[in-house]
């Protein structure tokens, strides 16, 4: 008997492309074993499926558009899925591998049989079955979580796509294991509220970025210990020299900014004190040391914040700089990054400059080790020793893993960072 599995409801979205199938012809599968991966301009979900069996026919290819109730293939039963009543339930004078006499259904409700889960989780698993049956997996990695009581929601993929690996799965269970007895964070559950009950309200879907933004800040503000160190910067020298170039460079259609200052000001601070260039291994035991200077830019856009990283900063100039980041900035607000654009980073920079604010406390773009804000500068009187003067100032505000960077080392890269950024000519040091 060959049965018919249809794409389900999949929350409303309508003619989405399939862009893995995950299956072939022949292949045994079981219950919550992903069949098709398919995506929206929102998200990227897996179609699981309803039932075990063996795939006998495959009804969609790569590029397809489906939506709800869409053929996805062909599937022969499993047998204890087409059995349709359980020996337990057969009379006690027929033998339960026998045939079943009929009987009068009007005085015997027909016994609806119910296909067991192929995994049963662990008794110590604590997995949530709506996260686990989005991640985007394999159906072998998928049984190899349930097998160890992992949940997939948990885990971000490193594989094509965002897929995760089985080397993701150990990695997870490695960093658990390796975390203190009673060290989870223990946190209840946000309730589920109905906001209607005291007005009007809409509902709008997060972005993908967002969603994917918000995952991994969350994880690096729980995992990694922040500490954020304040400073100023007297730019005022800077800023004349910068307003100079930048007129010199308007008629060929770049733009300098602070920023392309702030970058090599950075790359030089990095190298008087290596430490921030570094990252911690998957162990957390040892540090990486990195000989080169990628730095990445966060940049707002209309769907979430995206992080490009520019390469060799150390090997460019102010006005490659410039170009470059005119050209990244284009490319991010038109979503044409790929993902390799956004890897590599040694440090990231937050400006909020050109919106507004006096201070604000970034989150540390994991692995790296520290990110730099950057506040809207200001004219403020300076005291020279002798009067006070109108100088343009600059916030700082550097936020640090405290497991390789201590304060002291915190507070002389932004000492560094100042004095390069108040006299331009250390940046030819």
């Amino acid at each position: 008997m060959t049965k018919e599995i249809f794409v389900p409801d999949i929350g409303g979205f309508d003619s989405v492309e399939v862009i893995e199938v995950l299956v072939a012809p022949g292949d045994s599968i079981q219950v919550e074993d992903s069949l098709i991966s398919v995506e929206s301009d929102k998200a990227t979900l897996e179609i699981p499926a309803p039932e075990a069996g063996v795939v006998k026919a495959l009804k969609v290819a790569v590029g397809d558009s489906v939506s709800e109730g869409s053929l996805i293939l062909l599937l022969e039963p499993a047998a204890e899925s087409v059995a349709d009543t359980p020996a337990q339930e057969a009379p006690a004078d027929v033998p339960g591998t026998g045939a079943v006499p009929a009987v009068d259904s009007g005085s015997v409700p027909s016994p609806v049989s119910t296909p067991a889960p192929a995994h049963k989780p662990s008794p110590t698993a604590k997995i949530n079955e709506i996260s686990f049956s989005k991640a985007h997996a394999s159906p072998a990695v998928r049984r190899f979580a349930r097998e160890l009581g992992v949940d997939l929601g948990q885990i971000d993929g490193s594989g094509p796509k965002g897929r995760i690996l089985k080397e993701d799965v150990k990695s997870f269970i490695k960093r658990a294991l390796s975390q203190p007895a009673g060290g989870g964070l223990g946190v209840a559950p946000m309730p589920e509220i109905d906001f209607s009950q005291w007005g009007e309200v809409a509902s709008r879907p997060l972005s993908k970025i967002n969603k994917l933004t918000g995952q991994f800040l969350h994880r690096n503000w729980v995992t990694v210990p922040h500490v954020t160190q304040f400073d100023e910067a007297d730019i005022t020298d800077l800023e004349v020299f910068r307003k100079s170039m930048a007129a010199e460079y308007k008629e060929k259609g770049i733009r300098i900014t602070p920023l392309v200052f702030l970058m090599k000001a950075l790359v030089s601070a990095m190298k008087e004190l290596p430490r921030f260039n570094s990252s911690l291994d998957a162990s957390g035991e040892n540090l990486i040391f990195k000989q080169y200077y990628n730095i990445g830019i966060a940049v707002d856009t209309p769907d979430g914040l995206v992080v490009p990283v520019v390469r060799e900063v150390d090997r460019k100039s102010l006005v490659d700089l410039a170009v470059e980041l005119g050209e990244i900035s284009v490319k991010a607000r038109e979503k044409k990054l790929k993902p390799s654009d956004m890897q590599g980073g040694c440090m990231t920079i937050s400006s909020l400059g050109g919106i507004g604010g006096t201070a604000f406390t970034p989150i540390v773009n994991a692995p790296e080790v520290a990110i730099l804000g950057v506040s809207r500068s200001k004219m403020q009187p300076v005291w020279t020793g002798e009067a006070f003067e109108p100088r343009l100032v600059l916030p700082l505000a550097l936020s640090y893993d405290h497991r390789v960077i201590d304060g002291a080392d915190g507070a002389r890269f932004t000492s560094f960072l100042s004095r390069v950024l108040s006299d331009t000519r250390r940046l030819l040091l």
